[in-house]
């Protein structure tokens, strides 16, 4: 079902749209929280560490997809606000087209770079070749998350966050059976965790496809409609490539400080790949209701209703910093057991790290609670370039941090754990600031 979410309550409707993706990308975290935990218990910590690494990599490539498709369902849902259904459609083919050609040539990349990648994130030898192994068989799956996410991304800028979860579950225990049967059963370790992971977001990225192409009156083209318009092309490249530079530079600040983390050593790698899965997992319901509030945003923007925009943002951050503060609560008071989760009881060195990243991160959850909402916020308003500015300031603060005092001896890894909350209050203040300041130019009457 589609939902207009230019009527009602502004926060309910936001809630309400929000729950769906919140379930739906739990349950996406669950592909690798698999991996993780089965890899962990069963392979050993080696083996975590080199998942762990894997995953902050392939973060960094599908935010590229994820970043393009974004920006496009940005796009979808202010054509959709305005009830300009051949512009939507228009739009809809020139973004598949353009995402569809790079998504091949990430593809061909990830896999001509495969060597590269222990020199640039500082592999120990230990390690990589688990890491090595798991990578030649994830890269494959690059496609099947294109697939998902622009389709994914299409249903929930017409208000339909409900189908992309039903694919999604479908998929994630496929992924969590197919990770018992591969690594514990068969014995094809690492790889054998790639290989779940893979054939699951086929499931889902081939399902979502075929569902969409069925029931959406905005993919029934006739002849005529399947002319590219480089018009559109044009508007479609302005949305999505600046948030897929936004998406990108998150990620690859994100990959650069897995290069600083992975310098001291497989204890403190593994204990990041633990502990960053329990912070994704923490902060996930804050990040969805943020994309839940660009398109309510987006909607509301193109049926001109700056107003009901207003008042949509005050509760929005009412409501997000809430949360944040109850979750940082309960971060902080359970950040041993939940290490346990992922690591035996005696690798002390292991849990004495990752329960030190938890309590750092988790008492500032606030702050990217806020900026997932910004992040929404610039990029629905059509100034996604404000989105980068942002990410360039709570990244860049990020990285030069945890190089400079990690390389303190007094400080050592600490300073990687808090150069992460440092980064995000100062975006928030940028965000806020630069809201405040032109928010009459932004939102005009």
């Amino acid at each position: 079902m589609n939902r207009d979410m230019t009527k009602g309550p502004a926060v309910g409707s936001m809630l309400r749209f929000a729950l769906p993706m919140v379930l739906g990308n739990l349950l996406q975290q669950c592909y690798n929280i698999a991996d993780t935990l089965i890899v962990g218990r069963v392979l050993g910590a080696n083996a975590l560490a080199a998942v762990g690494s894997s995953f902050t990599l392939m973060t960094f490539l599908t935010s590229i997809l994820l970043g393009l498709c974004m920006g496009s369902g940005t796009l979808f849902s202010i054509r959709f606000g305005e009830r300009d259904q051949k512009g939507l459609q228009e739009s809809v083919l020139a973004s598949f087209l353009l995402i569809l050609a790079l998504t091949a040539a990430l593809n061909l990349l990830a896999f001509l770079c495969l060597d590269g990648i222990r020199v640039f994130l500082k592999i120990p030898p230990e390690v990589w070749g688990d890491m090595r192994a798991y990578l030649r068989v994830i890269f494959w799956g690059i496609a099947a998350t294109f697939l998902y996410n622009f389709f994914a991304s299409l249903l929930r800028a017409l208000g339909n966050s409900l189908i992309p979860l039903v694919f999604l579950a479908v998929s994630a225990l496929l992924n969590i059976a197919l990770d018992l049967w591969f690594v514990m059963g068969l014995g094809w370790g690492a790889a054998g965790a790639a290989g779940a992971t893979v054939a699951a977001q086929y499931v889902s990225g081939i399902g979502i496809a075929l569902y969409a192409l069925l029931r959406l009156p905005c993919l029934r083209f006739t002849r005529s409609g399947l002319r590219v318009r480089w018009s559109r092309m044009r508007q479609i490249a302005g949305f999505s490539l600046l948030t897929c530079v936004q998406q990108s530079v998150m990620n690859l600040g994100i990959l650069l400080v897995q290069g600083v983390v992975n310098g001291f050593g497989p204890a403190v790698m593994a204990a990041f790949a633990a502990a960053v899965k329990i912070d994704a997992f923490a902060y996930m319901p804050v990040q969805d209701f943020g994309n839940a509030f660009s398109t309510f945003i987006a909607q509301n923007y193109g049926a001109r209703k700056r107003e009901r925009i207003r008042a949509g943002f005050r509760g929005a951050v009412a409501a997000s910093v809430a949360f944040c503060l109850v979750v940082s609560a309960l971060v902080w008071a359970f950040a041993r057991p939940l290490m346990l989760l992922f690591v035996r009881p005696e690798e002390t060195e292991i849990l004495a790290h990752g329960v030190r990243y938890l309590r750092v991160e988790g008492a500032f959850y606030w702050g990217i609670g806020c900026l997932f909402l910004l992040y929404g916020l610039y990029r629905a308003l059509g100034r996604p370039g404000m989105s980068v500015v942002l990410t360039i300031a709570s990244l860049g603060t990020r990285v030069a941090l945890a190089y400079c005092l990690s390389a303190l001896p007094t400080i050592g890894v600490d300073g990687v754990w808090w150069s992460v909350p440092i980064g995000w209050v100062l975006a928030d203040a940028i965000g806020f600031g630069f809201y405040f300041l032109r928010r009459r130019r932004l939102l005009p009457e």
